[in-house]
């Protein structure tokens, strides 16, 4: 049974799928410390990729959403996803989990600027306001130029950044593009790029640093402990169901019903950092990221009232 645009089942299946995103990202922050950031992503797109092809894709209307008359898109969103999550998990191995997710969080805020610089959209005053705030919060949480400050702390910005362009390839390809189809390319593109580094630097003779993320992304590659295996299938198989189910929360109900449910991530990311990690935010850390979600939120609730004064006028 469909639901129609105004249902409310959206904002279920998106707090399900943030529930998902929120635990992947504590288990890859979890795995950080042993594993190669590559060989978790191959394992995890593999896995994925396996959910896809025999579960997801049989309901969904079978091996015809294989085929693509937008395959150049495709690959250039691909990618764009696989620099997005490297640089975000990169952030993730030094960063405390609260701080790297409310940066990333930064990137509702880039798809408006993105928009008005590739796609000539018209902004207000409203939204430049939002705008301006979320930004102010990411200097807060950073803290440039400070004995606090990360270099780590770009890595989430540079996530964004490539999460805001995968928004605008997705609203250049149009409306003719599956999710399952995307979803499964996406996975395709993870396992070439993963598989590539990995037989680049997975001997780990460049393994030299001792800043964490970069032994993250050098790290030899090493056969996981059982315990870690469950693990890393626990990743595949919650990513796969994530992707999924926030394809679908946007298909059953309207955007700005939905966008705010993916803000969940944040008390999420502050509770899985203490529980896990024992990472208490400072009172810095917690204004910055209020004013991130604050600037998203009035962000998405201008974004919605202007869709109905637009709704209301083809209605005359």
């Amino acid at each position: 049974m469909n639901a129609g645009p105004g249902s409310t089942a959206g904002a279920y299946w998106a707090t399900a799928a943030v529930v998902c995103f929120s635990i992947n990202d504590a288990a890859i922050k979890l795995l950080s410390d042993g594993y190669a950031l590559h060989q978790i992503v191959l394992i995890r797109s593999v896995i994925a990729l396996a959910v896809l092809l025999a579960v997801v894709m049989p309901l969904a209307g079978g091996p015809r959403l294989l085929r693509t008359r937008k395959l150049r898109m495709h690959l250039a969103r691909g990618l764009c996803i696989v620099i997005a999550n490297i640089t975000f998990f990169l952030g993730l191995a030094a960063l405390p989990l609260a701080e790297a997710v409310a940066v990333f969080f930064v990137s509702p805020l880039l798809i408006t600027v993105f928009s008005v610089l590739f796609l000539g959209e018209t902004v207000g005053r409203w939204r430049w306001g939002a705008i301006a705030i979320g930004m102010i919060g990411v200097l807060i949480v950073v803290r440039p130029g400070t004995a606090a400050f990360q270099p780590a702390a770009l890595l989430p910005i540079m996530a964004a950044s490539f999460y805001a362009m995968i928004h605008i390839l997705t609203r250049r390809m149009g409306g003719t593009e599956s999710a399952v189809t995307m979803a499964i390319l996406m996975q395709c593109v993870f396992i070439v790029v993963s598989g590539g580094i990995g037989a680049a630097v997975g001997h780990g003779r460049f393994d030299v640093f001792d800043d964490p993320s970069l032994t993250f992304l050098f790290r030899a590659w090493a056969w996981p402990a059982a315990g870690d295996i469950w693990l890393m299938v626990l990743v595949g198989v919650g990513i796969a169901g994530a992707g999924t189910m926030i394809s679908q929360a946007y298909r059953v109900s309207e955007a700005a019903l939905v966008a705010p449910f993916e803000y969940v991530a944040l008390p999420l990311a502050i509770l899985f950092g203490y529980l896990v990690f024992g990472e208490r935010p400072d009172a810095a850390a917690l204004a910055g990221s209020a004013l991130i979600m604050g600037g998203g939120l009035l962000l998405i609730w201008r974004e919605a009232r202007a869709g109905k004064v637009v709704a209301q006028k083809a209605r005359r």
